[in-house]
Parts: structure tokens; C-alpha cells; sequence
């Protein structure tokens, strides 16, 4: 039985691997298979990106290495394109899980032609339609009061959605959070908010930013039970997650779920460089040791079902070629040029704004017959 308010975080399997209560039935060396598959996807991913920025092919991007088991945990226990997704910018690897397309989020990330938003986003920052997947916002918290009032509409649709809203441990010590908290509490509207707790907002340790012991305990002071889990544990991610689904389709209001991780990266490629300087290289060297790639690794050996060496080097090889191929599609497409300016907002176009793109069409066209590009 999944408990809230617990001291310790909620675990199924050690950091060797070994299951430290019974595994449940449902996580057969097949479907560890593909969880792992999805994790290690998502790290070679990142791997790639950063080798983007240092190209200068894009220009921003927050890693997720070491943050696998919660997003892919999570991921795993909704309905996908049913229920709502309200992200935080470090969460690629969640939209991976639920199937958004790797092309669809390197477009993003280029700002191509082939990019939904067409480069009006900040790189890094995309939303997927299909799975309900929310654009991403940089702001600290901003998602968190829309959210609630999005599960504050499926509560008075009567459907059986539900709402999931992700932020780092960061947006905890923003007014947003609070209020957002605060209103689907009193409404008792279906949210699962989830804490993906790295322990660093940016250069701020959790220590720093907050007296509370946890992150959980703070949905005591809204009505909502708060989970306590160990977020490299995928098999303790999926439990709780998919139990506290499961609650608030059930009509038992919304709850908080901490999911204690670490980012083993920088907070983004803006401090690269700096982040040496307010956090040390054992604490980062300790973390390593319990990468969440590895514990399903181990916990597949333990059940005699290792992944050899040869596959794991094949996946990685796969997807180095999936992110290449995918760039090359991404960058053929072109860059979108003035002219977006004036698309996908109105249906028709106000009078000022037609003036505007005349004036501009002019403009372009002048500097062509003058040797420019039109």
C-alpha cells in the first residue's frame, strides 16, 4: 500500500539493483527492456544536443541526465493524449516517453521551418499536441496556477482527465506555486503535481532556498496528501505515480508527489562553466553513482536478463544516427523568414497589420533590386 507522508522516500529496488520489497508483477524483463530503451534514448539525446549548442546550431538547452527514471516513471503512469501535461523546461525526456516524435523536438530546438511554433519559441521550449503536452515556459512556476485551473475545468466537465503539472524544487519557493497549490486544494480539482527535486535551482541548493525538511510535506498545508519517492527508483516512480493517478481519477481530490533526483549537468548550457563553482565534483561523483540507468541495469542482471554490452552500444549508436538524420531533415527545411510574422494568429488579418506587411514586402522587395534577398 503506497503511503503518503512517509520520512524516507518510497523505494522498490536498491542502488545494486537488488528489489528491497516485492517487485510487482507487471514489470517482467520485457517491459525493463523497454524502459530502459526509453531511458537511454533520452541520455544519448542530451549527449547529442550538447554537441548542437557547441556547433552553434541551437542556442539554449537544459539537460535531463540523471532525471530518467522520474520522467520516464511518470510518463508511464497517465493516459497519454488523454489526460494533460503542464511542463517545466528540463523535461524532454517526459515528452520522449510519451511518444513525441524526436524530429518534432529538434525542429523546436533548431527553430526550422519544420517547427510547429515556426522559431517564435525559445529553443528548448515546445509543446506536442497529440499528447496534450503543453508548451513549455521558462518562468519559474508560471505553469502551476494555469494548470489548476485547467484540472479546475475537468472537474466541472465532469470527465475523467486529469492534470499533470511538473516543476523543479526551484518554482516551490515561487508565489505561483503556492497559489496554484492553494486553488486546486480548495477546489479539490483532479492535479497530480509532481516535484522533479534535483536539489539545485540553478546555483541555489534545496537547503538554501526553503526551512522545510521536504518538498512533500508542503501539501499538508493544502489539504492534498504529499508522496514521498526516490526519483532514480523507475519501478518506485511508476508505483506511486500510478497509484496517485489512480486516486485522483477516483474523485479523491489532487495530490503532491516528490520525486528526490539530481541533475548531474549544468542547469542549462548558461552556466556551464560556472556551475563548478557552487556545487563540488564529489557530491556530483556521488550522484553518479546512482544513476538510474544503471539501477535498471542491475536490477535486469538480477532477474537474469542482462543488457550486454553489445546493446547497449548498438541503442547508443541508433540513436546518435536517429538525432543526425533528424538534424539534417530539421536544417533542409530553412529558417522561416519575416513573414510569420503575420501568420497564425488572425484569421484575418486587422487593417494595421496588413498596412505593416505591405510596408515591409516593399521594403524586402526594394533591397532586392538593390542586390538583396526578397
Amino acid at each position: 500500500m503506497i503511503q503518503p507522508f512517509t520520512p524516507e522516500p518510497i523505494r522498490f529496488v536498491a542502488e545494486d539493483g537488488t528489489p528491497v520489497q516485492p517487485l510487482p508483477e507487471r514489470f517482467t524483463p520485457d517491459l525493463l527492456r523497454e524502459l530502459h530503451t526509453l531511458m537511454l534514448r533520452a541520455r544519448e539525446f542530451d549527449r547529442k544536443l550538447i554537441t548542437l549548442l557547441r556547433q552553434g546550431r541551437t542556442t539554449f538547452y537544459a539537460q535531463s541526465s540523471g532525471m530518467e527514471a522520474t520522467q520516464v516513471g511518470l510518463a508511464r503512469s497517465i493516459r497519454v493524449g488523454h489526460d494533460w501535461v503542464w511542463p517545466y523546461y528540463r523535461d524532454h525526456t517526459l515528452g520522449l516517453a510519451m511518444g513525441v516524435p524526436m524530429a518534432e523536438l529538434l525542429s523546436q530546438c533548431l527553430g526550422t521551418n519544420s517547427d510547429s511554433s515556426r522559431g517564435r519559441q525559445m529553443p528548448h521550449h515546445f509543446a506536442a499536441q497529440a499528447q496534450n503536452f503543453v508548451s513549455i515556459s521558462s518562468s519559474i512556476a508560471s505553469q502551476v496556477p494555469p494548470a489548476a485551473g485547467n484540472a479546475m475545468a475537468q472537474k466541472y466537465l465532469g470527465v475523467d482527465e486529469l492534470t499533470v503539472c511538473t516543476f523543479g524544487d526551484g518554482a516551490t519557493s515561487e508565489g505561483d506555486w503556492h497559489a496554484g497549490l492553494n486553488m486546486a486544494g480548495a477546489a479539490k480539482a483532479p492535479a497530480m503535481f509532481v516535484c522533479e527535486n534535483n536539489q539545485w535551482a540553478i546555483s541555489t541548493s534545496i537547503r538554501e532556498q526553503t526551512a522545510s525538511e521536504t518538498i512533500h510535506i508542503k501539501a499538508k498545508a493544502y489539504g492534498m496528501p504529499g508522496y514521498y519517492v526516490d526519483g532514480n527508483d523507475l519501478v518506485a516512480v511508476m508505483e506511486v505515480c500510478g497509484y496517485v493517478a489512480d486516486q485522483i481519477r477516483a474523485g479523491h481530490g489532487p495530490a503532491l508527489v516528490e520525486c528526490l533526483t539530481y541533475r548531474v549537468g549544468s542547469h542549462s548550457n548558461a552556466d556551464a562553466d560556472a556551475e563548478k563553482h557552487y556545487r563540488t565534483r564529489e557530491e556530483v561523483e556521488e550522484w553518479l553513482g546512482r544513476d538510474p540507468i544503471t539501477r535498471v541495469e542491475k536490477l535486469l542482471e538480477h532477474l537474469g536478463h542482462p543488457v550486454s554490452a553489445e546493446e547497449r552500444a548498438a541503442l547508443i549508436a541508433s540513436t546518435h544516427r536517429e538525432v543526425d538524420e533528424q538534424v539534417l531533415k530539421a536544417e533542409a527545411t530553412g529558417q522561416p523568414d519575416w513573414r510569420i510574422m503575420f501568420e497564425d494568429v488572425y484569421a484575418d488579418l486587422p487593417g494595421h497589420l496588413r498596412d505593416q506587411e505591405a510596408f515591409l514586402r516593399a521594403e524586402q522587395t526594394g533591397q532586392a533590386g538593390q542586390g538583396g534577398q526578397a
